[in-house]
């Protein structure tokens, strides 16, 4: 698939974080002179063709007032991890798992889960609830509660130029070529 000026700025804007509006590519269709819709139907190209390779959201967390945000580390037999990591990934509780190689004997966890609560207390109590539902209640285990937050974004693979120069870039190359 050969990318078109109009999608190179599509990809910029994409990179950058879609704003929180009710109509987030109002303003991208006014930039590239496509429709809202056409922009849609480009997005759902470039994903179809891998380009795009998924879509997701970064929830600011903090900003709903879930301040008490801990990760659970459990340090469990290799034969237990699938079936525990499926039943905490079901916790609904639960915003994230998965599992990693541990680096023993500094860091012996290899399954990992995140709670996000409005009050300690909460968050303790479900990572108990947990921890029974999981059946773990057993295993060596380690909470982190986080006490800063850093800058939250979505994947990158890349650097992606910023939607002012590839804008800046594609309309000039437009105007010379025309």
């Amino acid at each position: 698939m050969d990318l078109t000026p109009q999608d190179s700025v599509i990809l910029a804007y994409v990179a950058e974080g879609l704003p929180l509006a009710s109509r987030p590519y109002q303003a991208l269709a006014e930039t590239t002179g496509l429709t809202e819709s056409e922009i849609v139907g480009r997005i759902a190209s470039l994903r179809r063709t891998g380009i795009i390779k998924r879509l997701g959201l970064v929830v600011r967390h903090r900003e709903l007032g879930y301040v008490a945000n801990a990760m659970i580390a459990w340090d469990l037999a290799t034969e237990r991890v699938d079936e525990a990591g499926a039943r905490i990934a079901r916790h609904p509780s639960v915003t994230l798992c998965y599992r990693r190689r541990p680096h023993r004997p500094l860091w012996p966890y290899n399954l990992f889960a995140m709670i996000h609560g409005q009050r300690r207390t909460e968050v303790e109590a479900e990572i108990e609830d947990l921890r029974r539902a999981a059946g773990i209640v057993d295993a060596p285990h380690v909470v982190l509660f986080s006490r800063q937050c850093f800058k939250q974004r979505g994947a990158s693979h890349a650097p992606a130029p910023s939607l002012t120069e590839v804008v800046d870039k594609t309309w000039t190359s437009e105007i010379a070529a025309s």
